[in-house]
């Protein structure tokens, strides 16, 4: 396995592996914008080309079983405390998840991990979080961030065990786009410790 930088050529599958990790939500937020019979990952395609949002292939890293996408890591580091968002732009579902990223600005946040159900089961996201570990010291963040629903129990672990600690948890405010309806946790690591290892 190889991991390499995506480019713009690797959108379309950078969508379809954002519908696997987001939870339904960058489904529903492609829905609103997607015309007629068009494909959902089309949508997403279009999105990820994009040059200055933060969901961008410019912010991805994938992992490759020889030629072929096998997973994908997207991560950036967060705004500072100069610069905060109004929760009121935001659906009020989507509010606890932008207060949790405001708990911890300048933060390198991993906003999506996920691998194709014919590759997992091999350790690609423990090495894609591994790189996640390296960029946030190359991005001169001190902290690592992840958010993750209580209930996604598998994704949980796997950030426990690579030594994410829970700081802070929302109530989820139910919506059709997903099936969760506990919480959404807050988990960090210090960067430095991992690159000093």
């Amino acid at each position: 396995m190889s991991i390499r930088k995506a480019r713009i050529e690797d959108c379309r599958a950078i969508a379809e592996l954002a519908l696997m990790a987001g939870e339904g939500i960058p489904a529903w937020f492609w829905e609103q914008s997607r015309q007629g019979g068009q494909p959902i990952e089309d949508v997403g395609a279009r999105n990820a080309a994009s040059d200055s949002e933060n969901f961008s292939y410019r912010n991805a890293y994938l992992a490759l079983e020889g030629e072929d996408v096998a997973g994908m890591i997207l991560a950036y580091r967060l705004p500072g405390t100069d610069h905060v968002e109004s929760l009121k732009e935001y659906p009020e579902f989507i509010r606890p998840l932008i207060e949790l990223e405001q708990c911890v600005p300048d933060s390198f946040y991993i906003n999506m991990l996920a691998t194709y159900p014919q590759y997992r089961g091999r350790g690609i996201g423990s090495r894609l979080m591994g790189l996640a570990d390296r960029l946030a010291v190359d991005a001169r963040c001190s902290l690592i961030s992840v958010e993750v629903f209580s209930q996604n129990e598998g994704a949980f672990k796997l950030y426990q065990r690579l030594g994410y600690s829970e700081i802070e948890r929302r109530k989820v405010i139910k919506h059709p786009s997903h099936p969760y309806d506990e919480y959404i946790v807050l988990l960090v690591k210090d960067a430095n410790l991992q690159a000093q290892n």
